[in-house]
């Protein structure tokens, strides 16, 4: 049998399988913020600047917004975020944060370190990591 189409040579199962693992970890680091790992990024993209379009947040995470508006509105339910029609634009959903969502940040700082005590990875290591799946993140058109 061919090496080149063994599994554990395949870098999509290799990625798939980590991408899978990885949200296992993030699980019970998140369930005492009462934030989910798909609402942890939508936070971290608030965290950066807010108010930000749907569309916006959508581009960012590489998701489209059909996905992102019941992980938002249940957001909205928790109080962390405000959706609202741009008066200039009612095409425009912004989300921004409320001060609940603001002051959620101070208690997520901890959270990188915690991952990264649980992986057993120090901070360069996860950095080359990361950088190693740039080109794999990149969006691109077939």
């Amino acid at each position: 049998m061919s090496d080149e189409l063994r599994l554990e040579n395949q870098v999509c199962f290799a990625l798939v399988t980590a991408a899978r693992n990885i949200v296992s970890i993030y699980r019970p680091v998140l369930e005492p913020l009462g934030l989910t790992h798909p609402q942890y990024l939508v936070m971290l993209t608030l965290w950066e600047r807010s108010p930000r379009s749907l569309n916006d947040i959508a581009s960012d995470l590489a998701m489209e917004p059909a996905t992102l508006s019941p992980l938002i509105k249940r957001l909205e339910v928790q109080g962390r975020v405000t959706r609202r029609r741009r008066a200039t634009d009612e095409r425009v959903l912004d989300i921004a944060l409320t001060p609940a969502g603001v002051s959620l940040r101070a208690a997520a700082l901890g959270i990188p370190a915690e991952i990264m005590r649980r992986v057993g990875v120090d901070e360069a290591a996860l950095a080359q990591l990361r950088d190693g799946l740039a080109p794999f993140a990149a969006r691109k058109e077939p």
